[in-house]
Protein backbone atom coordinates (compact mmCIF):
# COMPACT_ATOMS: atom_id res chain seq x y z
CA UNK A 1 0.00 0.00 0.00
CA UNK A 2 0.97 3.66 -0.24
CA UNK A 3 1.67 5.59 2.96
CA UNK A 4 3.16 8.90 4.06
CA UNK A 5 6.47 8.10 5.77
CA UNK A 6 8.99 10.01 7.84
CA UNK A 7 12.43 10.18 6.19
CA UNK A 8 14.34 12.88 8.10
CA UNK A 9 13.76 16.30 9.66
CA UNK A 10 11.39 18.27 7.36
CA UNK A 11 11.43 15.40 4.84
CA UNK A 12 8.45 13.10 4.42
CA UNK A 13 7.53 11.04 1.38
CA UNK A 14 4.81 8.74 0.08
CA UNK A 15 6.24 5.23 -0.26
CA UNK A 16 5.10 1.67 -0.87
CA UNK A 17 5.01 -0.13 2.49
CA UNK A 18 3.72 -3.57 3.52
CA UNK A 19 -0.04 -3.89 3.92
CA UNK A 20 -1.11 -4.00 7.59
CA UNK A 21 -2.23 -7.33 8.99
CA UNK A 22 -4.24 -8.52 11.99
CA UNK A 23 -1.80 -9.45 14.76
CA UNK A 24 -4.00 -9.69 17.84
CA UNK A 25 -7.53 -11.14 17.89
CA UNK A 26 -8.84 -7.73 19.04
CA UNK A 27 -7.43 -5.97 15.91
CA UNK A 28 -9.31 -4.81 12.83
CA UNK A 29 -8.26 -3.42 9.45
CA UNK A 30 -9.76 -0.45 7.65
CA UNK A 31 -9.54 0.99 4.18
CA UNK A 32 -8.82 4.67 4.78
CA UNK A 33 -11.23 7.11 3.14
CA UNK A 34 -9.89 10.32 4.71
CA UNK A 35 -6.85 11.23 6.80
CA UNK A 36 -6.04 14.73 7.97
CA UNK A 37 -2.75 16.49 8.65
CA UNK A 38 -2.75 17.78 12.24
CA UNK A 39 -0.78 20.63 13.74
CA UNK A 40 0.76 17.99 16.01
CA UNK A 41 2.16 16.30 12.89
CA UNK A 42 4.25 19.40 12.32
CA UNK A 43 6.00 18.70 15.63
CA UNK A 44 7.15 15.39 14.15
CA UNK A 45 8.14 17.08 10.92
CA UNK A 46 10.28 19.71 12.67
CA UNK A 47 11.17 18.73 16.23
CA UNK A 48 10.68 15.10 17.27
CA UNK A 49 12.93 13.44 14.69
CA UNK A 50 15.08 11.82 17.42
CA UNK A 51 12.05 9.70 18.39
CA UNK A 52 11.22 8.60 14.85
CA UNK A 53 12.78 6.03 12.52
CA UNK A 54 13.06 6.41 8.78
CA UNK A 55 9.98 4.83 7.26
CA UNK A 56 7.61 5.39 10.18
CA UNK A 57 4.06 5.93 8.89
CA UNK A 58 2.57 9.16 10.20
CA UNK A 59 -0.96 10.39 10.82
CA UNK A 60 -3.52 10.16 13.62
CA UNK A 61 -6.73 11.67 12.22
CA UNK A 62 -8.31 8.87 10.24
CA UNK A 63 -11.59 7.33 9.16
CA UNK A 64 -12.61 4.65 6.71
CA UNK A 65 -14.42 1.34 6.20
CA UNK A 66 -13.68 -1.90 8.06
CA UNK A 67 -12.26 -4.61 5.78
CA UNK A 68 -11.36 -7.33 8.31
CA UNK A 69 -11.75 -8.08 12.01
CA UNK A 70 -9.93 -10.31 14.46
CA UNK A 71 -11.52 -13.38 16.00
CA UNK A 72 -12.25 -11.61 19.31
CA UNK A 73 -13.94 -8.55 17.78
CA UNK A 74 -17.70 -8.60 18.40
CA UNK A 75 -19.01 -5.02 18.16
CA UNK A 76 -17.39 -4.05 14.85
CA UNK A 77 -18.19 -5.75 11.54
CA UNK A 78 -16.73 -5.74 8.05
CA UNK A 79 -18.34 -2.91 6.09
CA UNK A 80 -18.82 -0.58 9.07
CA UNK A 81 -17.93 3.05 8.41
CA UNK A 82 -15.76 4.16 11.32
CA UNK A 83 -13.72 6.99 12.82
CA UNK A 84 -10.46 6.16 14.59
CA UNK A 85 -9.70 8.04 17.83
CA UNK A 86 -5.99 8.85 17.93
CA UNK A 87 -5.77 7.52 21.51
CA UNK A 88 -5.60 3.73 21.90
CA UNK A 89 -7.26 2.79 25.20
CA UNK A 90 -8.49 -0.42 26.81
CA UNK A 91 -11.70 1.00 28.27
CA UNK A 92 -11.62 -0.76 31.64
CA UNK A 93 -8.43 0.04 33.57
CA UNK A 94 -8.19 2.42 36.56
CA UNK A 95 -7.63 5.45 34.30
CA UNK A 96 -10.21 4.52 31.67
CA UNK A 97 -12.83 4.00 34.38
CA UNK A 98 -12.27 7.68 35.26
CA UNK A 99 -12.56 8.89 31.67
CA UNK A 100 -8.81 9.48 31.42
CA UNK A 101 -8.39 7.46 28.26
CA UNK A 102 -5.19 9.23 27.22
CA UNK A 103 -3.65 7.88 30.44
CA UNK A 104 -4.79 4.27 29.87
CA UNK A 105 -2.70 2.03 32.10
CA UNK A 106 -2.96 -0.90 29.69
CA UNK A 107 -1.39 0.95 26.74
CA UNK A 108 0.88 3.39 28.57
CA UNK A 109 4.37 3.57 27.06
CA UNK A 110 6.28 2.84 30.23
CA UNK A 111 9.67 2.84 28.50
CA UNK A 112 9.39 6.61 28.15
CA UNK A 113 7.08 7.20 31.11
CA UNK A 114 4.45 8.42 28.64
CA UNK A 115 0.68 8.13 28.54
CA UNK A 116 -1.48 5.95 26.32
CA UNK A 117 -0.28 4.66 22.96
CA UNK A 118 -1.19 6.89 19.99
CA UNK A 119 -1.36 6.28 16.26
CA UNK A 120 1.49 7.60 14.15
CA UNK A 121 3.24 9.44 16.95
CA UNK A 122 6.87 8.48 17.69
CA UNK A 123 8.54 6.05 20.07
CA UNK A 124 7.33 8.23 22.95
CA UNK A 125 3.80 6.99 22.26
CA UNK A 126 4.32 3.46 21.03
CA UNK A 127 5.53 3.91 17.44
CA UNK A 128 2.26 2.51 16.08
CA UNK A 129 1.88 3.01 12.29
CA UNK A 130 -0.40 5.93 11.50
CA UNK A 131 -3.31 6.56 9.18
CA UNK A 132 -1.95 8.80 6.42
CA UNK A 133 -2.08 5.70 4.29
CA UNK A 134 -4.36 3.57 2.17
CA UNK A 135 -4.99 1.12 5.03
CA UNK A 136 -4.65 1.08 8.80
CA UNK A 137 -4.50 -1.65 11.43
CA UNK A 138 -6.69 -0.83 14.43
CA UNK A 139 -5.80 -1.88 17.96
CA UNK A 140 -8.54 -2.87 20.46
CA UNK A 141 -11.13 -2.26 17.79
CA UNK A 142 -14.27 -2.99 19.82
CA UNK A 143 -13.63 -0.24 22.34
CA UNK A 144 -11.92 2.34 20.18
CA UNK A 145 -13.62 2.44 16.78
CA UNK A 146 -16.53 4.88 16.45
CA UNK A 147 -19.25 3.62 14.12
CA UNK A 148 -20.91 6.37 12.05
CA UNK A 149 -23.69 6.58 9.51
CA UNK A 150 -23.45 6.49 5.73
CA UNK A 151 -25.41 9.59 4.77
CA UNK A 152 -23.08 12.46 5.74
CA UNK A 153 -19.72 13.34 4.16
CA UNK A 154 -16.43 12.38 5.79
CA UNK A 155 -15.83 15.99 6.83
CA UNK A 156 -18.74 15.76 9.29
CA UNK A 157 -17.18 12.83 11.12
CA UNK A 158 -13.43 12.85 10.51
CA UNK A 159 -12.60 15.46 13.14
CA UNK A 160 -14.06 13.28 15.90
CA UNK A 161 -10.71 11.47 15.65
CA UNK A 162 -8.86 14.31 17.36
CA UNK A 163 -9.34 18.02 16.84
CA UNK A 164 -13.04 18.36 17.66
CA UNK A 165 -12.88 16.51 21.01
CA UNK A 166 -9.54 18.22 21.69
CA UNK A 167 -11.22 21.60 21.24
CA UNK A 168 -14.23 20.52 23.33
CA UNK A 169 -11.98 19.33 26.15
CA UNK A 170 -10.01 22.57 25.91
CA UNK A 171 -13.15 24.63 26.43
CA UNK A 172 -14.37 22.29 29.20
CA UNK A 173 -11.05 22.70 30.97
CA UNK A 174 -11.27 26.48 30.57
CA UNK A 175 -14.23 26.49 32.99
CA UNK A 176 -15.86 29.56 31.48
CA UNK A 177 -18.62 30.84 33.79
CA UNK A 178 -22.13 31.17 32.39
CA UNK A 179 -22.25 34.25 30.20
CA UNK A 180 -18.48 34.68 30.57
CA UNK A 181 -15.75 35.68 28.14
CA UNK A 182 -13.42 33.21 26.46
CA UNK A 183 -10.26 34.13 24.57
CA UNK A 184 -8.80 31.61 22.13
CA UNK A 185 -5.18 32.04 21.11
CA UNK A 186 -4.50 30.58 17.67
CA UNK A 187 -7.00 29.87 14.91
CA UNK A 188 -5.57 26.73 13.47
CA UNK A 189 -7.98 23.78 13.30
CA UNK A 190 -8.26 23.24 17.08
CA UNK A 191 -8.54 26.97 17.71
CA UNK A 192 -11.26 27.28 15.06
CA UNK A 193 -13.34 24.62 16.78
CA UNK A 194 -12.62 25.93 20.29
CA UNK A 195 -13.83 29.38 19.26
CA UNK A 196 -16.96 27.98 17.60
CA UNK A 197 -17.69 25.88 20.68
CA UNK A 198 -17.41 29.05 22.79
CA UNK A 199 -19.96 30.80 20.58
CA UNK A 200 -22.21 27.71 20.57
CA UNK A 201 -22.20 27.70 24.38
CA UNK A 202 -23.15 31.34 24.55
CA UNK A 203 -19.84 32.81 25.69
CA UNK A 204 -18.45 36.02 24.36
CA UNK A 205 -15.59 34.61 22.31
CA UNK A 206 -12.52 36.56 21.19
CA UNK A 207 -9.77 34.91 19.16
CA UNK A 208 -6.26 36.03 18.21
CA UNK A 209 -4.31 34.97 15.12
CA UNK A 210 -1.87 36.75 12.80
CA UNK A 211 -3.21 35.08 9.61
CA UNK A 212 -6.04 37.00 7.87
CA UNK A 213 -7.60 33.88 6.29
CA UNK A 214 -7.87 32.21 9.67
CA UNK A 215 -9.50 35.27 11.21
CA UNK A 216 -11.93 35.48 8.29
CA UNK A 217 -13.00 31.86 8.81
CA UNK A 218 -13.64 32.46 12.51
CA UNK A 219 -15.55 35.67 11.71
CA UNK A 220 -18.03 33.58 9.73
CA UNK A 221 -18.93 31.72 12.92
CA UNK A 222 -19.59 34.72 15.15
CA UNK A 223 -16.16 34.99 16.73
CA UNK A 224 -14.63 38.39 17.49
CA UNK A 225 -11.14 38.26 16.00
CA UNK A 226 -7.95 40.22 16.59
CA UNK A 227 -4.61 40.33 14.84
CA UNK A 228 -1.53 39.34 16.84
CA UNK A 229 -0.19 42.85 17.37
CA UNK A 230 2.32 44.05 19.94
CA UNK A 231 -0.49 45.61 21.99
CA UNK A 232 -3.02 42.78 21.67
CA UNK A 233 -2.96 42.12 25.44
CA UNK A 234 -3.91 45.74 26.12
CA UNK A 235 -6.63 45.58 23.46
CA UNK A 236 -8.15 42.46 25.04
CA UNK A 237 -8.10 44.00 28.50
CA UNK A 238 -9.85 47.12 27.19
CA UNK A 239 -12.50 44.86 25.62
CA UNK A 240 -13.07 43.14 28.99
CA UNK A 241 -13.50 46.05 31.41
CA UNK A 242 -9.79 46.19 32.11
CA UNK A 243 -9.79 42.84 33.91
CA UNK A 244 -9.16 40.41 31.10
CA UNK A 245 -11.29 37.42 30.08
CA UNK A 246 -12.56 34.78 32.48
CA UNK A 247 -10.79 32.03 30.56
CA UNK A 248 -8.17 31.53 27.86
CA UNK A 249 -7.60 28.52 25.61
CA UNK A 250 -4.05 28.36 24.26
CA UNK A 251 -4.51 26.45 21.00
CA UNK A 252 -1.00 27.24 19.76
CA UNK A 253 1.50 25.41 21.95
CA UNK A 254 5.06 24.87 20.78
CA UNK A 255 4.16 26.15 17.30
CA UNK A 256 4.48 29.73 18.59
CA UNK A 257 6.95 31.44 16.28
CA UNK A 258 10.42 31.87 17.70
CA UNK A 259 13.33 32.95 15.55
CA UNK A 260 15.68 33.47 18.50
CA UNK A 261 17.61 31.08 20.74
CA UNK A 262 14.64 28.78 21.42
CA UNK A 263 13.97 28.27 17.75
CA UNK A 264 17.63 27.61 17.11
CA UNK A 265 17.76 25.07 19.97
CA UNK A 266 14.77 23.17 18.60
CA UNK A 267 16.18 23.03 15.08
CA UNK A 268 19.64 22.01 16.28
CA UNK A 269 18.39 19.33 18.70
CA UNK A 270 16.21 17.74 16.04
CA UNK A 271 19.27 17.20 13.84
CA UNK A 272 21.58 15.69 16.46
CA UNK A 273 22.16 11.92 16.62
CA UNK A 274 19.31 10.26 18.50
CA UNK A 275 21.56 9.09 21.35
CA UNK A 276 22.46 12.72 22.07
CA UNK A 277 19.18 14.42 21.15
CA UNK A 278 16.84 12.24 23.22
CA UNK A 279 18.37 12.91 26.66
CA UNK A 280 18.90 16.55 25.74
CA UNK A 281 15.22 16.97 24.88
CA UNK A 282 14.10 15.01 27.96
CA UNK A 283 16.12 17.12 30.40
CA UNK A 284 16.72 20.49 28.73
CA UNK A 285 14.02 20.84 26.07
CA UNK A 286 12.48 24.28 25.75
CA UNK A 287 9.48 25.62 23.87
CA UNK A 288 8.46 28.85 22.22
CA UNK A 289 6.27 30.23 24.98
CA UNK A 290 4.81 33.36 23.42
CA UNK A 291 1.23 32.05 23.37
CA UNK A 292 1.36 30.61 26.88
CA UNK A 293 2.78 33.79 28.38
CA UNK A 294 0.19 35.87 26.52
CA UNK A 295 -2.52 33.66 28.03
CA UNK A 296 -1.11 34.17 31.53
CA UNK A 297 -0.90 37.91 30.92
CA UNK A 298 -4.41 38.53 29.59
CA UNK A 299 -6.53 36.19 31.74
CA UNK A 300 -8.26 37.95 34.61
CA UNK A 301 -7.28 37.40 38.22
CA UNK A 302 -8.86 34.19 39.43
CA UNK A 303 -9.36 33.02 35.85
CA UNK A 304 -8.44 29.78 34.11
CA UNK A 305 -5.95 29.01 31.35
CA UNK A 306 -6.53 25.83 29.35
CA UNK A 307 -3.59 24.50 27.32
CA UNK A 308 -4.78 22.60 24.25
CA UNK A 309 -1.69 23.34 22.20
CA UNK A 310 1.03 20.73 22.66
CA UNK A 311 4.16 21.64 24.59
CA UNK A 312 7.20 19.37 24.68
CA UNK A 313 9.74 21.24 26.77
CA UNK A 314 11.07 19.97 30.08
CA UNK A 315 12.93 23.12 31.08
CA UNK A 316 10.43 25.84 30.15
CA UNK A 317 10.59 28.99 32.29
CA UNK A 318 7.23 29.61 33.96
CA UNK A 319 6.24 32.88 35.69
CA UNK A 320 5.06 31.33 38.95
CA UNK A 321 5.20 34.64 40.83
CA UNK A 322 2.59 36.16 38.51
CA UNK A 323 0.51 32.98 38.37
CA UNK A 324 0.40 32.76 42.15
CA UNK A 325 -0.30 36.45 42.56
CA UNK A 326 -3.14 36.37 40.03
CA UNK A 327 -4.53 33.10 41.44
CA UNK A 328 -4.60 31.48 38.00
CA UNK A 329 -5.90 27.94 37.50
CA UNK A 330 -4.23 25.92 34.74
CA UNK A 331 -5.68 22.81 33.05
CA UNK A 332 -3.99 20.81 30.32
CA UNK A 333 -3.43 17.37 28.89
CA UNK A 334 -3.75 15.00 25.96
CA UNK A 335 -7.35 14.70 24.85
CA UNK A 336 -9.46 11.87 26.27
CA UNK A 337 -11.14 11.48 22.90
CA UNK A 338 -13.55 8.66 23.71
CA UNK A 339 -14.98 10.59 26.68
CA UNK A 340 -16.51 13.28 24.50
CA UNK A 341 -17.93 11.29 21.57
CA UNK A 342 -21.46 10.86 22.96
CA UNK A 343 -21.66 14.62 23.59
CA UNK A 344 -20.30 15.59 20.18
CA UNK A 345 -22.05 13.10 17.91
CA UNK A 346 -25.46 14.86 18.03
CA UNK A 347 -23.78 18.16 17.13
CA UNK A 348 -21.85 16.56 14.27
CA UNK A 349 -25.00 14.91 12.89
CA UNK A 350 -27.26 17.94 13.39
CA UNK A 351 -28.43 19.05 9.90
CA UNK A 352 -27.63 22.65 10.88
CA UNK A 353 -23.96 21.70 11.50
CA UNK A 354 -23.72 24.10 14.48
CA UNK A 355 -19.94 23.69 14.86
CA UNK A 356 -19.27 24.15 11.16
CA UNK A 357 -17.53 20.85 10.57
CA UNK A 358 -17.99 21.29 6.83
CA UNK A 359 -16.37 24.74 6.94
CA UNK A 360 -12.82 23.85 7.94
CA UNK A 361 -11.10 21.92 5.17
CA UNK A 362 -9.27 24.24 2.79
CA UNK A 363 -7.13 21.65 1.00
CA UNK A 364 -8.69 18.24 0.17
CA UNK A 365 -5.92 16.54 -1.83
CA UNK A 366 -4.78 13.06 -2.92
CA UNK A 367 -2.40 11.20 -0.61
CA UNK A 368 0.40 11.64 -3.14
CA UNK A 369 0.43 15.38 -2.41
CA UNK A 370 0.99 14.93 1.33
CA UNK A 371 4.69 15.98 1.36
CA UNK A 372 3.86 19.21 -0.43
CA UNK A 373 0.97 19.89 1.93
CA UNK A 374 3.12 19.46 5.04
CA UNK A 375 5.17 22.43 3.81
CA UNK A 376 2.09 24.43 2.85
CA UNK A 377 0.44 23.83 6.24
CA UNK A 378 3.64 24.54 8.15
CA UNK A 379 4.12 27.86 6.35
CA UNK A 380 0.42 28.80 6.56
CA UNK A 381 0.61 29.40 2.82
CA UNK A 382 -2.18 29.48 0.25
CA UNK A 383 -4.79 30.13 2.94
CA UNK A 384 -4.17 26.65 4.33
CA UNK A 385 -6.12 25.90 7.52
CA UNK A 386 -6.91 22.17 7.28
CA UNK A 387 -5.58 19.51 4.91
CA UNK A 388 -7.46 16.27 4.31
CA UNK A 389 -5.75 13.50 2.36
CA UNK A 390 -7.81 11.21 0.15
CA UNK A 391 -5.96 7.90 -0.42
Amino acid sequence: MKALTYQSVTHVSVEEVPDPVIVDPTDALIRVSSAAICGSDLHLYDVFGPYLDKGDVLGHETMGVVTAVGSAVTRIEVGDRVVVPFVIACGDCFMCDRGLYSQCETTQVTEYDSGATLYGYTKLYGQVPGGQAEQLAIKRADFNLIKVGDDLPDERYLFLSDILPTAWQGVEYAEVPEGGTLVVLGLGPVGQFAARIGVHRGYRTIAVDPVPERRAMADRHGVETLDLTDDVADVIKKMTDGRGPDSVVDAVGMEAHDHGPVGLFQKAAARLPDAIAQPLMQKAGIDSLGAMHLAFDVVRRGGTVSLSGVYGGTADPTPFLNLFDKQIAIRMGQCNVQKWIDTLMPLVEDPADPLGTEDLVTHPVPLDRAPEMYETFKNKADGCIKVVLKP
